[in-house]
């Protein structure tokens, strides 16, 4: 049907509108307060990006992506993600060449094909920091930081963070000889998904949602105690400045997180009742997997919007009210409605959120629509009233009717 959405899809307006707008806002001004500058990438990008960025055996790949074939032959997908297209903007574009680091942020549709329930949809929308170049835990302390405020500032006050390590390349590679080990001896009760992960891709097993693989992967090798010196020294470098600054955290053992490009520091940050509110960590190697060059070391987060909202509504947080309208204009008579609507646009040139008719209803007509638009003030302007260079200015709240000059309204409105 041309008049229902695609499944997986909303619209935004009114109230949902507002409050995202409100939380997209907080977000912004966060971030200009940790200078970390936006950066606004394409809604799609050559598959091969996610292909190699976000890997080739995860889910979000191999059963997620919206993935088509341009006129030109090209096979194009929406991102699903923010994280790999703006560290392709950050290789395209030289940004390595900039005194580093270098930190960006976005907030950004994201697209992915799966069953859509309440905070996860199949466009959604994700804010999400980049910060590339530093080696130094105190950049996860700077992400994890943020997002910390973020949720306070939003009111979700019961999200804490909690964090593990997956190593490097060096350590990572004993420890899947470890896992495959474990897991060879539990095969048979495996889904058929993660049996060939096992193969491609082990970790990718202990993020499994399947019952029985949830079950088996309980008592599998973790991977901080396969950690190398290097990769040990930084987690606990990490703990020592959480625990220094008085951030809350948890070690968490079975956060792998979804997505190939992590290495050591994986966080997400997870509400009372289980649910990721928000995911991140480093990847040092997600610039030399698209570039081929150099590595830069890197550290990120992403959160889904809807997902915030969805909680607000639950826990029915209302964030700031919309701002009334200070005045609605009634027109009284043709001839009145160019000087009137002079009026308006002025009133709105100086800083005044102000309504008028565009219905040429009667005056009485007009009044109930601006008691339904819960206007504080009206006035009604007509030939007499421009004439004189006066109206009366009613206060909707108790009735009181002031006489006043039109040229002096702004005045007025600055006073009440």
């Amino acid at each position: 049907m041309i008049t229902q959405a695609p499944r997986g899809t909303s619209d935004w307006f009114g109230d949902k509108m507002r409050t995202r707008t409100q939380v997209e806002a907080m977000a912004r001004n966060l971030c200009e307060k940790f200078n970390i500058k936006e950066v606004i990438t394409p809604v799609f990008e050559h598959t091969v990006l996610f292909q190699r960025g976000v890997g080739e055996t995860t889910d979000v790949v191999q059963k997620e992506m919206y993935t088509f074939v341009d006129k030109g032959g090209r096979s194009i997908t929406l991102k699903p993600e923010g994280t790999a297209g703006a560290i392709r903007a950050y290789v395209e574009n030289k940004l390595y060449a900039e005194p580093q680091p270098i930190k960006m942020f976005y907030i950004t549709p994201a697209f992915r094909y799966e069953k859509p329930e309440s905070g996860r949809l199949r466009q959604h929308h994700q804010f999400g920091v980049e910060f590339v170049g530093s080696p130094n835990p105190m950049a996860e302390v700077e992400v994890m930081t943020l997002v910390s405020t973020l949720i306070k500032q939003i009111g979700l006050s019961d999200a804490k963070l909690h964090i593990n390590s997956i190593g490097c390349p060096k350590c990572k590679k004993v420890y899947n000889d470890a896992l495959i080990s474990y897991l060879k001896g539990h095969e048979e009760g495996l889904c058929n998904t993660c049996k060939e992960r096992m193969v491609k891709n082990p970790l990718r097993v202990i993020d499994c949602k399947e019952p029985g693989c949830k079950a088996i992967v309980k008592d599998a090798p973790r991977t901080i105690d396969y950690l190398c010196e290097e990769c040990d020294a930084h987690f606990k470098e990490l703990q020592r400045l959480l625990t220094e600054l008085e951030i809350p955290f948890e070690v968490d053992t079975g956060i792998v997180r979804g997505l190939d490009y992590y290495t050591k520091t994986v966080f997400e940050f997870v509400n009372k009742e289980g649910f990721t509110l928000c995911g991140g960590g480093r990847y040092d190697n997600l610039v030399y997997e698209i570039d081929g060059k150099e590595a830069q070391p890197s550290v990120g987060f992403g959160m889904g919007i809807e997902r915030i909202l969805y909680f607000l509504e639950k826990e029915n947080i209302n964030l700031a009210p919309e701002k009334p309208i200070d005045l609605y204009v009634g027109i009284m008579g043709d001839s009145a409605k160019a000087k009137a609507y002079k009026l308006v646009y002025d009133l709105r040139l100086a800083g005044y959120i102000v309504e008028t008719d565009y219905m040429n209803r009667s005056v009485k007509a007009q009044m109930k629509y601006a008691n339904k638009l819960n206007a504080r003030y009206t006035i009604i302007i007509g030939d007499n009233e421009l004439e004189t260079n006066t109206g009366r200015i009613k206060n909707m709240e108790t009735g009181e009717q002031t006489e006043i000059a039109l040229d002096q309204l702004a005045s007025v409105l600055e006073e009440r």
